[in-house]
Order: structure tokens, then sequence, then C-alpha cells
């Protein structure tokens, strides 16, 4: 896989997932979706090794396909620049602007808005190998590289858009920063981060939404991560891999799919679809599920989310812990026993539905 095992290594914290590594096939696959809305963008992959992440190397390699105006990555310190593999080998002499050679533990910033190749073609990896190996292409941070620095504040400060994979623990702090910021993003998470209360306002606002991948993704993973029975492999080079089955890709890049609206074939039916023992809702238990002609408070599982239209269901709330913010509106029990997560939603003008 040419260019392929570029890592995203920066490491924030002890959290297993944190150090979860994205392929260049994920990013390809949902950037097929947003080509058009990056053109003369600014755009930033802050959590990002500029010699290892398939963030930069995606964002590198089509830089003149994209009509891009300006690439920023930062490097946090953590990143190990001798782990670069296969077919792309950028293990090169590497240079600050001081002719200083770039050390692991130290973080870094690269600065590109312009490489040599045909406009709309791919840059070939050894037009980008020649390019990182230039002295001052990469610039020495003060700091360690950490996202959430004033340094690095200052390039988010620049950017139209921040396309990353961040540490999953610090997931919250970077949305954070970007609606402080008005920025646009498209991350990679868990679908947990959904009911997050940082994030969960936005997602009922229609200020944030999934993209298209939502459900299974396989990342690449250190070499010490033990193994496990399920959703772990070991491929024939030898590299480790998990997969999760809820991960998700978020944004607030309009998309075409959220448009589309859901086809309702369930009527409802008080037998079939319980109520809440402590809230005026029924429970939903699956999206195909939904009647098409219940006006109340339903219940639906999180995937619900994959098939939001705000034009066809309202999102009241969330069924969660009943505490976790403003919009946690109670802990979910059907006959006493407690269910999972939902979101909670509404349907709007029954000329907005469709049946078929």
């Amino acid at each position: 896989m040419s260019g392929n095992s570029i890592l995203n290594s920066a490491k924030y914290s002890s959290k297993n997932t944190d150090e979860w590594y994205t392929t260049y096939e994920t990013i390809e696959e949902e950037m097929s979706h947003y080509a058009n809305q990056f053109r003369d963008k600014v755009v930033l992959c802050n959590c990002d090794d500029p010699f290892e992440s398939n963030f930069c190397y995606y964002f590198l390699k089509n830089f003149n396909v994209l009509h891009l105006k300006k690439l920023i990555c930062t490097s946090y310190s953590g990143s190990k620049i001798d782990q670069i593999k296969d077919n792309v080998q950028l293990s090169i002499d590497i240079f600050f602007g001081d002719g200083e050679p770039v050390e692991i533990g130290q973080g870094y910033v690269l600065i590109v808005d312009k490489i040599d190749g045909n406009e709309d073609e791919e840059i070939s990896d050894e037009t980008i190998k020649k390019y990182l190996s230039k002295k001052g292409i990469v610039k020495k941070l003060k700091g360690n590289g950490d996202f959430r620095t004033e340094e690095c504040i200052k390039y988010l400060k620049q950017c139209d858009i921040c396309c990353t994979n961040p540490p999953f623990s610090l997931f919250a702090e970077l949305f954070s920063l970007l609606v402080k910021y008005d920025k646009q993003y498209l991350l990679i998470g868990n679908q947990n981060a959904i009911t997050y209360k940082e994030i969960f306002p936005y997602i009922k606002e229609n200020k944030a939404w999934v993209g298209y991948r939502f459900g299974d993704m396989a990342f690449r993973v250190p070499a010490d991560t033990e193994p496990r029975k399920t959703r772990f492999w070991i491929d024939e080079s030898g590299q480790k891999w998990r997969s999760l089955g809820n991960a998700m890709w978020l944004t607030n890049i309009d998309i075409e799919r959220r448009y589309h609206k859901l086809e309702l074939t369930k009527k409802y039916n008080p037998d079939e679809y319980p109520h809440y023992d402590n809230f005026d809702g029924i429970n939903v238990k699956k999206v195909a599920d939904i009647p098409y002609d219940y006006d109340g408070i339903m219940g639906v599982p999180i995937t619900y989310i994959k098939y939001h239209n705000g034009s066809q269901f309202e999102i009241v709330g969330e069924a969660n812990h009943g505490s976790d913010n403003e919009f946690d509106l109670f802990k979910p029990k059907v006959n006493g026993k407690e269910l999972f997560k939902r979101i909670l939603i509404r349907r709007k003008d029954s000329e907005d539905v469709k049946r078929i």
C-alpha cells in the first residue's frame, strides 16, 4: 500500500485508544465526499506528525487535487520519526530551518503553501520525500506541540478546516476549541462522544453531524498492544490492528446525506412500543422500527444520528444518566430494566415524512 504507513503517533495519554492510527484508506474514503469544499482552504492537522500521519500524507499527496491554499501540520513531541515503513521510506535526514536535525521528542510544524506538480494530479511519493527533505520546510516549536498550547492555537486560528484523529480522551477538548474559534472540522472519534455535554447541544441544534463512515473502522496499533479475542489481528507484515464498531467522523461541513429522509414503514402499535417508566415517551428498539404516525417523543438508538434529517425529525434531547447536561432528560428504563443511552426525537410536519 503505497504511502499508507505514515502513522499518527502523538501520545497525549496512557489510554489505549489514544494510540490508534488512522489508515490512508479511511481518510481517502471519507474525503471523497468533501473534495469541492476544501478548495482554496487552509487545512490544519494539529494532532499529526508531518512525517508519519496519514492525514498529513493524504493532504500532501492531494494538495493540488484539492486546490488547497495551505496545509499546516503540527507534531506532538511523542512522535517517532523512525517508525516510518513500507513504500514511502521517509526516514531521511530532516532538518529544521537552522540546520539542526529533527529529533524525537521535539514538537515541530510543517507549513505548505505550494508543492510542485501538475494541477488536479496527485503528488508522487518521491516528490513528497524531496519536499520534506528541504531545510527550512520544518520549523521547531517552542513547546511540545500539544494542540491545547497557545503556540498551537495560533495555528488553529489560521485554518479554515481542521482534519484529524485526536486522542479519544481529548476529543471534547479539541471540539470545544474549534467551536470557540468558529472553525470547520472533520474529526474521527468514538460514537459515545455524541452524547458528551460539550458536543450534544451542537448535534441537537443541527450545528454538527456525523459524516459518511459511521460504524466499523480499522486502526493500526502499537507493537506493544496486547492481543485480544475480538477485533484484533496481525497482518502478514507483522503490523497489529484493532477495530472499533462504534467509530465515526464528526463534522460541520455540509454534506448531501443530511438531506436524505428515512423511509418509514412501521405503524404505531402501543403493544410494540412500551412507554418509559420515568418519562412520557416510547422506546423504539431499532431505527428501522420508528413509527411514521407517532407524534410524541421517541427514544431511539444512538445510531439514529447517522440518518438524522433536521427537516424530518427534531432532536429533543438524550436519555443517558439523567444528569450529564441540560438535555440529558432521564435515565431510560422500561418495566424496571435500565436501557442503553437513547436519542430522543419527535417528528415534524407529517407532510415531511416519507412513507413507502
